[in-house]
């Protein structure tokens, strides 16, 4: 069995039992509730242990990683300002979009009273007062504080600072740093793949605890959740269709006759990588781009570029607000989509459940929200993953196109 059948059959039977307590008798229900509670914290603790050292070291490979492949020519570097403008304009389509869709979603009151259990009752962090306070809580004062206090923003700061310092030092201590960032990140990777072999007794401790409190009503809940994201992801794939017209300078019918190839690949992996040679195939014969670009940004693309992980920080967050009653301000949202592209940037290549935590974890928090939920996020996250895979394969293309017509103008197409 799969580890995300694993998982799904955790959530499932404990979805199932904690219904059935709720139903057959609510006192025994919330007794029992109290009884597995602990072991779903003890996982989700095992998790987020791992956040703040995978984060630090993602963020400064990633920089670094964006550093050396601009510096390889001037169509690495039309690419990687494309893939950031179209990363931002995911995010702040996110953040003004699903917040707007969650609201006109009913949401049972007791769902907030269930899920803090979850998430200890309270916000991982609290949102600054004023525009000062957010403004100077951005640099950190203490770089070992703020990781200590998990305050994810200013740790993803400093290691901006950090990993754009290494890239103004000597080739051989700034090789050496990056290998050592780099090794804490794999280390940090193989402990949170031991925690998630113990993930389906986790997530059916949490999902037990919360139905035999709520009843139907958390599973109605991670339905909208699904629902959002399947949504979310469909929408910005369809974005990337008016952008290969008027940004790529696409005809629509031939830009997706060269793009449906790739996306039915896509659908069928789930991968990204899987679906390269799909993708430089259309690219060299349905959409005709010059080899040189192609070879080069595609595979950047998938080593760099993923706009469903804006979608999915962002989504998650916004969905445990609206769990909780919480009203996002508009500096929260713009923290959080921030933040999510950055995060987006140094993410990319690892396995979803791998990556669950260290990736929404640091924009969940840095919103002021509850951090707790996301151990049942993670649990049905994979269902959407189809939609998001299709929605990654089509901005590759869709960002090749762009850069293909900007070098058009260039004598010989530098690599």
């Amino acid at each position: 069995m799969s580890a995300t059948a694993r998982i799904l059959t955790g959530l499932a039977a404990g979805a199932v039992i904690g219904l059935l307590l709720a139903w057959l008798d609510p006192a025994l229900g919330v007794r029992a509730a109290d009884l597995v509670q602990p072991f779903g914290k003890l996982w989700l603790n095992a998790l987020q242990m791992t956040v703040v050292p995978l984060v630090l070291a993602l963020v400064i490979v990633g920089v670094n990683t964006a550093s050396d492949a601009a510096s390889s020519g001037r169509v690495a570097r039309r690419a990687i300002l494309v893939f950031l403008t179209i990363l931002s304009g995911v995010a702040a389509f996110t953040a003004l979009v699903a917040p707007l869709a969650l609201s006109l979603v009913p949401r049972d009151p007791g769902l907030a009273a269930a899920l803090h259990g979850a998430s200890d009752g309270a916000p991982a962090a609290t949102a600054p007062a004023g525009w000062a306070d957010a403004l100077t809580a951005i640099v950190p004062s203490n770089a070992i504080a703020a990781a200590a206090q998990s305050a994810m923003l200013p740790l993803v700061v400093f290691a901006l600072f950090f990993g754009f310092a290494l890239t103004r030092i000597g080739a051989d201590h700034r090789a050496k740093m990056v290998d050592f960032f780099q090794a804490i990140a794999d280390a940090m990777i193989v402990v949170v793949r031991w925690v998630l072999w113990a993930a389906p007794a986790g997530v059916f401790a949490l999902i037990l605890a919360v139905c035999a409190r709520s009843g139907l009503s958390m599973l109605s809940a991670l339905g909208v959740y699904i629902l959002l994201e399947c949504l979310l992801y469909l929408a910005a794939t369809a974005m990337m269709l008016p952008l290969a017209v008027l940004w790529g300078g696409e005809r629509l019918r031939h830009f997706l006759a060269g793009l449906v190839p790739a996306q039915v690949v896509a659908a069928s992996t789930q991968s990204s990588l899987a679906s390269l040679p799909a993708m430089l195939q259309s690219a060299d014969r349905h959409l005709g781009y010059p080899p040189q670009v192609a070879s080069l940004v595609l595979p950047m693309a998938v080593s760099l570029f993923r706009i469903a992980s804006p979608i999915q920080y962002l989504a998650s967050a916004c969905f445990i607000a609206w769990a909780f009653g919480v009203d996002l301000s508009a500096a929260q949202l713009a923290t959080g989509a921030a933040l999510a592209v950055v995060i987006s940037l140094g993410s990319v290549g690892l396995p979803g459940q791998v990556s669950f935590m260290a990736t929404n974890l640091p924009v969940t928090q840095a919103m002021g929200l509850p951090v707790g939920p996301l151990g049942l996020l993670l649990a049905v996250d994979t269902i959407p993953d189809v939609f998001a895979t299709v929605g990654n394969v089509s901005a590759d293309l869709t960002a090749t196109s762009i850069v293909a017509r900007q070098s058009r103008g260039d004598a010989v197409a530098t690599p």
